[in-house]
C-alpha cells in the first residue's frame, strides 16, 4: 500500500503498466537492494521492474501536477512516462519508462536505453557525492522499440525515494484555488517527512526545512560542478532530492556559464544560474502556500536561502581547498583558483584533485603565482589531515559525458554492458583511487568534445 494513495484520487490516477517486449536484467544496485529489505529471485524482480507484474499486489498510480517550465506556467503536467508501483521500507518505488499515463500528453511514455543509463549511473554518482538524490535500484533493457530522433531501444529505471512529491504539486491545486487540497498535501508531507515540523507554527516551518535542504542540495552541484538542466519547478523535489535526471552535465573544462542541455537556447539554466533559479522555484512554491502562511511569513524564511546557501557552500569549498579555519581572504583565494581554470582551460575535478599533492601543480606555469599565495594559506594552519581531508570531498572520478557515451554505445551496438558496472562500481566511490582504473579520470578524447545532450537525453 502506498502512503501516497490516501490522499485519494484528486492527487493521482490508477494505472495498468505496459510490459517491455523481451524485457532482461542489465543491472541492480544490490546495496540499496539489501537496504531496503527486498528479498526475490532476480527473475521476480524483473518482473515487477518490467511492469509484468504488480510489486505486493499494489496498483501503480500517476501522479498529477503541474509546473513552471522554463519559466513559463504549464497548468497540468503529471506522471507521463512514470508510476508509483510501490513502498518498502518507507521508500516509494518508481518506474520510469512503463508506457502511457493520463498525463503523457500524446506521448509514448517510454523511456529509450541511452537515457535510463545516464540516469543510472548519475544517480549512483550523487550518491556517492553525498548529494541527496533518489536512487535507481535497476536498470531493465528490452526488445521494445522507441522512437525518438531515430528507432532506439525501450528501457525502464526503477527508481527510489522516500517521496517523489514536488514542487509541482503544490502548484496545481494553488492554480486550481483549492486550499483544501494544498492543506491535505501539506500535512500529508509534513506528518511523514517532516514529522518534527508539527506545531503551532508547522507550515513556516516545513517551508523552512524546503528552503534548508534545497539550498544544501544545489551547493553540493555548484561545489562538484554538476549542472541539472532543466530546473523546472516539477523537477524540484519537496524533500530536496536531486530529481529527473536528464539533459545533465559534470562540467569538465572549467566555465562557469556552462549550459549542459543543449534545448535551452537562453541559458536559463546555465550552472551559474542554478542558485538563483533554486531561489525562483522556491518563491513559486511560496506563491502555492499562500493560503497556509502569510507572505511576510514565506519572505522572511526566503531571506534566509541565501545565508544557507553560501555556509554550505563555503564549507564544501574550504574542505576541497584544505582549510579548515575561516579566513577573511579564502573567498579571493579560491575566486582566483577559478579564474586560472576559466582563463587556461583546466579540468576542474582534476585540478583540484591534484591540490592533494601540490608538486603536481607546481610543474604547470597556469597555477605558479596562485601557489606561491595558497602555500602561505595552508602553512598558517599546519593541518596534518589536509590531504584526507580534501580527498574526502574532491572526487578522482566523475560522470563525464564521453565516459556514458561509451557505455551507451557499447549496451546499443554490442550488447556489452560490462562498462554499466564497472561506472556503476567506480561511481559508488568516487573519492577512492581505484588501481588499475585510473584511465577513467581522464578528460574526453578528441572525439568526445563535441557531445550534447538534450531534453531527450
Amino acid at each position: 500500500m502506498l502512503d501516497f494513495s490516501n490522499l485519494g484520487e484528486e492527487f493521482f490516477s490508477p494505472i495498468e503498466t505496459q510490459p517491455l517486449n523481451n524485457p532482461f536484467l542489465i543491472h541492480k544496485n544490490q546495496a540499496l537492494y539489501d537496504q531496503l529489505g527486498l528479498d526475490m529471485s532476480d527473475a521476480d524482480l524483473l518482473k515487477v521492474a518490467s511492469g509484468e507484474q504488480q510489486f505486493q499486489n499494489t496498483q501503480p498510480i500517476a501522479s498529477i501536477y503541474a509546473g513552471h517550465q522554463f519559466g513559463h506556467f504549464v497548468s497540468q503536467l503529471g506522471d507521463g512516462r512514470s508510476c508509483l508501483i510501490g513502498q518498502t521500507q518507507g521508500c516509494e518505488l518508481s518506474l520510469k519508462g512503463a508506457g502511457q499515463t493520463p498525463y503523457s500528453r500524446g506521448a509514448d511514455g517510454r523511456a529509450v536505453l541511452r537515457s535510463s543509463i545516464r540516469e543510472y549511473l548519475c544517480s549512483i554518482s550523487m550518491k556517492g557525492l553525498n548529494i541527496a538524490t533518489t536512487e535507481a535500484l535497476t536498470l531493465v533493457g528490452s526488445e521494445t522499440e522507441v522512437y525518438r530522433e531515430q528507432i532506439e531501444p525501450g528501457a525502464i529505471v526503477m527508481r527510489t525515494a522516500a517521496s517523489h512529491i514536488r514542487f509541482g504539486n503544490f502548484e496545481l491545486f494553488a492554480s486550481r484555488g483549492q486550499t483544501k487540497q494544498i492543506k491535505q498535501l501539506a500535512d500529508f508531507v509534513i506528518k511523514y517527512h517532516y514529522p518534527y515540523c508539527q506545531g503551532d507554527n508547522q507550515y513556516i516551518d516545513f517551508f523552512a526545512e524546503v528552503v534548508k535542504r534545497t539550498a544544501v542540495m544545489v551547493a553540493g552541484w555548484q561545489a562538484q560542478c554538476f549542472s541539472h538542466g532543466v530546473m523546472n519547478t516539477d523537477n524540484m523535489s519537496i524533500l530536496g532530492l536531486t530529481i529527473d535526471y536528464g539533459p545533465f552535465g559534470f562540467i569538465e573544462t572549467y566555465n562557469p556559464k556552462f549550459v549542459c542541455n543543449h534545448s535551452d537556447h537562453e541559458g536559463r539554466y546555465a550552472f551559474d544560474q542554478q542558485p538563483g533559479v533554486a531561489f525562483w522555484n522556491l518563491s513559486r512554491l511560496a506563491d502555492s502556500l499562500g493560503s497556509l502562511i502569510t507572505d511576510k511569513q514565506a519572505k522572511a524564511v526566503l531571506d534566509g536561502y541565501q545565508t544557507q546557501l553560501v555556509e554550505s557552500y563555503s564549507k564544501l569549498m574550504r574542505k576541497k581547498f584544505g582549510l579548515i579555519e575561516k579566513d577573511d581572504q579564502d573567498n579571493v583565494l579560491i575566486g582566483q583558483f577559478f579564474e586560472v581554470l576559466y582563463q587556461n582551460q583546466k579540468d576542474y575535478t582534476n585540478s583540484l584533485r591534484q591540490l592533494n599533492d601540490v608538486g603536481k601543480l607546481a610543474n604547470d606555469l597556469d597555477f605558479s603565482d596562485w601557489l606561491a599565495l595558497y602555500d602561505k594559506r595552508i602553512d598558517q594552519e599546519k593541518n596534518s589531515n589536509r590531504i584526507e581531508l580534501m580527498n574526502s570531498v574532491n572526487p578522482k572520478y566523475i560522470l563525464r559525458n564521453y565516459l556514458a557515451e561509451v557505455a551507451i554505445r557499447k549496451a546499443q551496438d554490442e550488447k556489452d554492458y560490462t562498462e554499466i558496472e564497472t561506472l556503476f562500481n567506480l561511481f559508488s566511490q568516487p573519492f577512492d583511487e581505484h588501481p588499475g582504473l585510473t584511465t577513467y579520470a581522464d578528460e574526453a578524447p578528441s572525439w568526445a568534445q563535441g557531445l550534447e545532450v538534450s531534453c531527450s537525453s
